[in-house]
């Protein structure tokens, strides 16, 4: 094991918080069982929130960031996992309270790791990453909760985004009528190719409104945004019609009434990435690799960055100026 590592470093200052790059010894990880050289890792929304002051994500500084990893076990005191083996993590507190990804070195307890599933490499993983998911526990939630392929559109919110074009990869390539909602234009072309069929306003789908139902349009939906587009969801969806929610971009707080609930029978599924049983984590990891894989997967990388320009990546996709996946490259 080397004497030290690279790692992407916020802690806080007089002023809010500092991002740096750091060389740190392996002493310094927080404990574990498994000790992982990372390759890869990716940009998430909530790696954004972790960088800044304001982000109410960070539960101790000075804390390693990046929510996502894979690599090679290099020691385990684990006897599920050896020296050489492929393995990713995610979630649980790595990234807000558990030093993360965005370093060559990290270590985590056992419990938190998934065997890198076969047909999938490190990098592929990563181009995955929580986005991707979050994007196929959606859809195993929502096909779990009777959605099938013919019953009619599923709408995807913030469909530029990682957990947006993901789902829409994945649908399309299921069977679905799929719509995308996005307020980007620039990004039209980019969802058609991952199979979006029709495409409408962010602007639309976040709209007040008075009504307490509307026209129903939609059999399914996966929400990344929250806030009045889940409003708008609730008024709009089919008798049945389920949403798998899994973000906040457009605020926490919605105004609704119980009407699409009893009058419609609209299902509501959170979708939990963070704390998701490790035995679930790996199921729906497998599927990843094999029924719920998205087509485009390679496709959806939209840029790799070098561990060193994450900074600036991180400002970027708090502001929406992002779309589909950004993996970074850890191994120098």
């Amino acid at each position: 094991m080397t004497d030290t590592f690279r790692a992407l470093v916020v802690d806080k200052t007089a002023d809010g918080v500092a991002l740096t790059m750091q060389d740190w010894s392996p002493e310094q990880l927080m404990p574990g069982e498994v000790t992982i050289r990372v390759a890869y890792s990716s940009v998430n929304y909530k790696d954004g929130l972790a960088a800044r002051a304001d982000g109410r994500v960070v539960r101790t500084y000075p804390l390693i960031l990046g929510i996502d990893l894979a690599g090679v076990v290099e020691a385990s005191a684990d006897d599920r996992y050896h020296p050489g083996d492929n393995v990713l993590a995610h979630g649980y507190d790595i990234g807000v309270a558990h030093h993360g990804g965005y370093a060559e070195l990290a270590r985590v307890p056992a419990g938190w790791v998934v065997p890198l599933p076969a047909g999938l490499s490190a990098r592929q993983a990563m181009a995955l990453g929580t986005a991707g998911f979050t994007a196929g526990l959606s859809v195993a939630r929502l096909e779990a909760a009777s959605l099938t392929p013919g019953t009619g559109p599923v709408v995807v919110t913030g469909a530029s985004g990682g957990v947006g074009s993901t789902a829409i990869d994945i649908l399309a390539a299921r069977g679905y009528e799929v719509v995308a909602s996005t307020g980007s234009a620039d990004a039209h072309d980019y969802l058609r190719s991952l199979g979006a069929r029709d495409i409408v306003d962010r602007a639309e789908t976040s709209a007040a409104s008075d009504r307490p139902l509307e026209r129903g349009r939609w059999a399914g939906a996966v929400d990344a945004v929250g806030g009045s587009t889940l409003a708008y969801l609730l008024r709009t969806m089919n008798l049945g019609g389920s949403i798998a929610i899994s973000g906040n971009a457009g605020g926490v707080a919605f105004s609704s009434t119980v009407f699409p609930f009893i009058l419609r029978g609209v299902n509501v599924l959170g979708i939990d990435s963070v704390n998701v049983p490790i035995a679930q984590r790996i199921a729906v990891w497998q599927r990843l690799a094999t029924d719920l894989r998205p087509p485009h997967l390679d496709d959806t990388i939209t840029h790799e960055v070098a561990l060193a320009d994450v900074p600036g990546v991180l400002e970027r996709i708090v502001r929406g100026n992002t779309q589909g996946r950004i993996v970074v490259r850890v191994a120098p």
